[in-house]
């Protein structure tokens, strides 16, 4: 094991080509510099292909094997879903009290504004042995109040869209780090050689999506690019291209791709450009997918239970509720890492329509999938992981008596919740103020949330790093994080 913490496995092939490609770039350069180049060209060169993960991982017994990410894109209202505060509506239309505030930014969007207090919008509930709060907005969820942790007290640093999802799912806000999914690939890689180890499916909306989604959500940064999250078609054929030619026999196509496997060895041997290797793999990748797709995407071979089970609209190819049995196909062939993206949360206005809109998306769909995979046995080596960047703002945006109000972002406090893969059941973690404004007990950072996710794949967050540009880089970044051992079973 070399000094950054990386698995080799050292043979004389990869010494030759490292040696080789050393010398072809060392005129101009310091002998350190040399050194330093033959030393990351030979840990580059010298990873077995195919190999899964690397060989130091896991730095323990995993309490989880794989990970369903249920990613609702622009921040879900706590305040209506789940973080019951009956008290705003005896401040209902007043002013956000200024100790409560204490000089926190809101976005331009109501910077202008008085911050008049909006009620919740919903009536509230206790449900199972665990007596978990849930809005009426989510009746399926209580189902599985006693199956879930919800952790009410979520707090990021990042207050728009796009740096906040970017910190949520890579630990940064800034783009070019890798994402959870691709720390994970590179980490432990999958059981499943004929699938990606992570794959992306992003819900086919019934109208246009206001809400981007960009693919560094899910890219693998400065990793290599083989890791990064492979997004499948919203549609009955998720990728395209995968049938050969009419007139194309197999033996004819497989010879073509080995004469190309050939081309493009050549090359790495000249080059040592890492991404070589990486499209030799996609291309062995793609050959397999060519059985191992059409298979899984084949849901006529799900029983008529299984759609009750996810609703109605379980049937129409690359919506949630599809997209969830998808990911539970596709944790049953060992596909490590499943995300899923569900967008248009971001409710500035029309709160009581829009937000209902998304919960009837995704509320029978993802407590079945909780329960589909309990029922199959799953569960307790699945982490299903539900949330979004950050949450909603206690003060209406807007005429806060109309029924057209919505709500701005809110990055000091908001709700996600996990099950399965070693949290513990029914229970709720943290608590706001009595606004839902700031977190007043147990605080979970995005940073402590990655920690807390790497420890249940069995992986120690301090020590899972990957060197680049002369640094040791990690999912949860430099600044403290601990993992929240209070949720683990």
């Amino acid at each position: 094991m070399n000094n950054q913490g990386h698995s080799i496995t050292t043979n004389e092939g990869a010494r030759q080509l490292a040696r080789r490609s050393f010398l072809r770039r060392s005129a101009g350069l310091s002998l350190g510099a040399l050194s330093l180049g033959l030393l990351e060209d030979v840990a580059a060169a010298s990873s077995p292909s195919g190999s899964i993960g690397r060989g130091d991982l896991p730095h323990f017994t995993p309490r989880a094997k794989n990970v369903i990410f249920l990613t609702q894109s622009g921040g879900p209202s706590q305040i209506e879903l789940f973080d019951h505060k009956p008290g705003l509506h005896d401040w209902a239309g007043v002013e956000l009290p200024d100790s409560v505030r204490q000089g926190q930014r809101v976005t331009t969007m109501t910077a202008n504004q008085k911050q008049l207090i909006m009620p919740p919008r919903t009536r509230f509930g206790r449900y199972g042995q665990s007596g978990a709060t849930l809005g009426e907005w989510l009746p399926y969820h209580r189902t599985i109040a006693d199956d879930v942790c919800f952790i009410k007290s979520m707090v990021t640093d990042q207050i728009n869209h796009a740096p906040a999802m970017t910190k949520f799912l890579t630990g940064h806000q800034l783009v070019g780090r890798p994402s959870m999914g691709a720390w994970t690939s590179y980490g432990l890689g999958s059981a499943n050689r004929n699938l990606p180890d992570y794959l992306v499916l992003i819900s086919k909306m019934n109208r246009p999506s206001d809400q981007p989604l960009y693919d560094y959500y899910w890219g693998s940064g400065f990793l290599p690019s083989q890791y990064q999250g492979v997004q499948l078609r919203a549609e009955r054929d998720p990728v395209l291209y995968l049938q050969d030619p009419d007139g194309m026999p197999r033996s004819v196509r497989r010879s073509m791709l080995d004469g190309l496997s050939e081309l493009n060895k050549m090359r790495l041997d000249e080059t040592s450009d890492p991404e070589i290797d990486t499209r030799i793999r996609q291309y062995e990748m793609a050959w397999r997918m060519q059985t191992s797709v059409p298979e899984l995407a084949d849901l006529s071979t799900e029983p008529e239970s299984t759609f009750e089970l996810y609703g109605p609209d379980a049937r129409r190819p690359g919506s949630y509720a599809a997209n969830c049995i998808m990911a539970r196909r596709m944790i049953e062939r060992g596909v490590r890492f499943v995300q899923l993206f569900h967008p248009d949360w971001d409710h500035h206005s029309q709160l009581n329509s829009w937000c209902v809109a998304r919960c009837r998306d995704t509320d029978q769909a993802s407590a079945a999938l909780v329960t589909d995979l309990k029922q199959r046995g799953l569960l307790d080596e699945t982490l299903v992981i539900w949330g979004g960047e950050f949450g909603r703002g206690v003060a209406g945006q807007g005429d806060w008596k109309s029924v057209d109000a919505g709500r701005d972002h809110h990055p000091r406090c908001f709700t996600i919740w996990m099950a399965g893969g070693g949290v513990q059941p029914g229970m709720s973690y943290g608590a706001t103020d009595d606004f839902s404004f700031n977190v007043a007990e147990k605080p979970v950072h995005v940073r402590d949330l990655h920690a807390t996710v790497l420890h249940l794949l069995g992986i120690d967050h301090e020590r899972f790093t990957y060197r680049f540009q002369g640094l040791d880089y990690k999912l949860t970044g430099v600044e403290p994080c601990r993992v929240v051992k209070e949720v683990l079973a």
